[in-house]
């Protein structure tokens, strides 16, 4: 790598410092590694805590904090303020999967895994399957949900690629929703274009340029946004094209969201974010699905049918701890996947309404604008599930006599920014298709009532309930 011919500013030598110290990057993420595996191991074989077990006194109850009280809900804050500095630098998952792709077999990657629906569909069935073992309360199923997926992430590496993070690219459960967020950070690894032209330039004249390994498989001549970069700073620097930079954090959804945006970003968004994971984090405080699991088992019983009612299910498809009262029948885990299932229908489907009402206002139908649309929902799609997993965080808290008479407040505002900040993108992204104040004022009250729709959830979890 040649030397940079101007002086860089802070953000710039940040991105060098990182290309610099690309083995100390690598040692951070074995230690993770390690933090991560014992984390998930140890509770997994030890006794449940009981009812006088504390988080400073219980490793159960303190990989329960750490993993869903800390760890997940601020990796999903990182996204937004970061980019995916997780993937690239602290990710043990990721650094599993590279490391075991240099030792593989080197198989070139198959159709079947390139499909664009895996983000989707996997995000959907990992919160659907964690709330069947209930995932957040006990560890086994911790080290069934994560532990699995990391075990899977290395026979891809060891199957895939070479030094590559293959599984990350396609299957990683939480991929989509990383590059969702991703798309509001406040930098990320621009690429100059001219000066990428000049390296084949002097590249003919016997200038050597160093290859990078860039373990995400992104194309660096033509990478834009902060969607799929892991930010590890390998190819900082690079043909003195690559540099870290500043950018406005509306600049990837308002400017690049007509290019990128894909249906299956939006069935991520409204289905998904929007449907699946808040069906996830209510079922357990809805009054509704109590009346309607008390509705079937009624019907069950007048019908003589009994089955549904054993409790032997094993515990790695419906949850079963009886020595913590807390066992699933069959109709309790059918009935928690179809209410899931069921929320994430009507939310998504409403707001799939709403926000194609909003794209019609601006012109005649257009499935591009609708996917750019969508994309402004991202901050209270973010903001909705770091909400839901901070539930976890405060229950715990709650737990130990913690005073949180400042939570309610704190949700408020949270809310309130996530709306504004939607409602902004909204209204930069109608820009982009009408400059007619009346037509882009009629999009943002369908906008704004999709907003209200996804208030209303976190209304009823958080108050109405």
């Amino acid at each position: 790598m040649s030397s940079v011919p101007h002086s860089p500013g802070r953000l710039a030598q940040a991105g060098h410092w990182m290309q610099r110290h690309g083995g100390l990057i690598r040692g951070i993420q074995w230690v993770v590694v390690a933090v991560y595996a014992f984390l998930i191991l140890v509770p997994a074989f030890t006794e449940l805590p009981d009812d006088t077990a504390h988080l400073w006194s219980n490793l159960t109850l303190a990989a329960q904090f750490v993993f869903w009280g800390i760890w997940w809900p601020f990796v999903l804050l990182s996204m937004v303020l970061l980019g995916r500095v997780w993937c690239g630098v602290l990710c043990p998952e990721g650094a599993l999967a590279e490391f075991t792709s240099k030792f593989g077999r080197g198989r070139a990657i198959p159709r079947w895994m390139r499909w664009g629906g895996w983000p989707f569909v996997a995000f959907g069935l990992t919160t659907i399957y964690g709330q069947m073992v209930s995932v957040y309360q006990y560890p086994k199923a911790v080290l069934l949900v994560l532990g699995g997926s990391t075990f899977a992430a290395m026979i891809i590496g060891l199957l895939y690629g070479r030094e590559k993070r293959v599984w990350c690219k396609y299957l990683c459960p939480v991929n989509g929703v990383f590059s969702l967020l991703a798309r509001l950070a406040p930098f990320h690894f621009k690429v100059n274009e001219d000066a990428w032209r000049r390296s084949y330039k002097e590249g003919e004249h016997g200038h050597r340029v160093i290859p990078i390994n860039c373990a995400p498989l992104l194309p660096l001549r033509n990478m834009k946004g902060a969607a799929a970069c892991h930010m590890c700073g390998r190819c900082s620097g690079h043909r003195d094209a690559i540099a870290l930079t500043w950018r406005a954090p509306s600049h990837e959804v308002v400017e690049l969201g007509d290019k990128q945006a894909s249906a299956w970003d939006t069935a991520l968004v409204l289905y998904g974010l929007l449907g699946i994971a808040i069906g996830a984090f209510h079922w357990t405080a809805s009054p509704w699905f109590i009346s309607a699991k008390m509705f079937f088992a009624n019907w069950l019983i007048d019908h003589d049918i009994s089955w549904p009612f054993a409790t032997n299910a094993p515990w790695f498809l419906f949850t079963h701890y009886p020595e913590q009262n807390d066992v699933f029948t069959w109709l309790d885990g059918t009935m928690v996947i179809g209410y899931i299932l069921l929320t994430g229908l009507v939310y998504g489907t409403a707001l799939l309404a709403l926000m194609a009402g909003a794209t019609r206002m601006l012109g005649r139908f257009s499935t591009v604008r609708l996917h750019h649309l969508v994309q402004g929902l991202i901050p209270i799609a973010g903001t909705g599930v770091f909400l839901g997993l901070s539930a976890t965080t405060l229950s715990l808290l709650r737990a130990e006599h913690v005073p949180l008479w400042w939570a309610s407040e704190v949700r408020i505002a949270i809310l309130v920014i996530a709306n504004v900040w939607s409602a902004w993108l909204g209204w930069l992204v109608t820009r982009r298709y009408s400059e007619r104040l009346f037509q882009r004022g009629l999009a943002m009250v369908w906008f704004a009532a999709a907003l209200a729709v996804v208030d209303s959830a976190w209304w009823l979890m958080f108050w109405g309930w």
